[in-house]
């Protein structure tokens, strides 16, 4: 559990207060939305060298330091958040099919919120939804960032899958997991080359304008709200700036 000086420059780093609680749906999508907007996704210890450890505090800390993280620091995280606002939240294993590589045991770690109803929940993963998702199955949810509907896994009942406009975003169970259960996962992406996340640095988060923003290796890729990318190929030292302005992490080297 968050020690509450811990909790509180949390909400502080995401832009919220205490009067945010107690949590309710629309509590919960502030703090959703907020944490896109202001925690980006990268993976950067992973080229620094750094190793990344599922500790609550630690990564808390590192969020609140000015630093983003993958999939297990962000979700696990703002679960440990949620938690310290007496809120029930479940880590949930999940798996994304059909990439260039196939998926492995604790690909990915997705939430599931119980408030008034059950809400899927995820701030780490990428151009997912801005909101929350109504878990029930088989109805259409339309978000800022698509529609995404809820499904069964075909052949195996005991995963669900994330369907985002027509499209498989990620399988996942609802077995609750303490975030220890997603070491495998985190060496994998750590040290594996078949690891997407050990061949470039990558920095993106949501803007304020509703687009996104993404640093990958040395190319810059800016999405407008519309759809429209512009993408941007920049030396290290521009690149190492664009790090500082776009998610305001400053490094004395870029490492990509």
């Amino acid at each position: 559990m968050l020690k509450l000086e811990r909790r509180a420059s949390y909400l502080e780093c995401l832009g919220c207060s205490p009067t945010d609680t107690p949590i309710d749906e629309s509590a919960l999508r502030r703090l959703h939305i907020a944490h896109l907007k202001r925690v980006p996704f990268e993976n950067l210890d992973i080229h620094l060298g750094r190793p990344i450890v599922l500790d609550e505090d630690r990564i808390v800390d590192k969020l609140v330091g000015g630093r983003g993280g993958t999939c297990y620091e962000l979700n696990g995280a703002f679960a440990a958040l949620l938690a310290s606002l007496d809120v029930r939240v479940d880590r949930l294993e999940a798996r994304v099919e059909g990439g260039a590589t196939p998926s492995v045991p604790f690909d990915h770690l997705c939430l599931l919120v119980h408030l008034d109803q059950r809400w899927l929940v995820d701030v780490g993963f990428g151009a997912c939804f801005a909101h929350p998702v109504p878990l029930v199955v088989e109805e259409p949810h339309v978000d800022p960032n698509g529609t995404f509907v809820v499904r069964p896994w075909a052949g195996d009942d005991r995963w669900l899958e994330l369907v985002k406009d027509g499209s498989h975003a990620y399988r996942f169970t609802l077995t609750p997991l303490p975030l220890s259960a997603f070491e495998p996962g985190n060496h994998h992406h750590q040290t594996s080359p078949r690891s997407h996340f050990t061949h470039n640095p990558v920095c993106s988060r949501r803007t304020a304008a509703g687009g996104r923003v993404t640093l990958r290796g040395r190319r810059l890729i800016e999405t407008a709200p519309d759809g429209t990318r512009t993408e941007t190929e920049l030396n290290v030292d521009a690149a190492r700036a664009a790090l500082a302005s776009h998610f305001g992490i400053e490094l004395p080297t870029y490492p990509g």
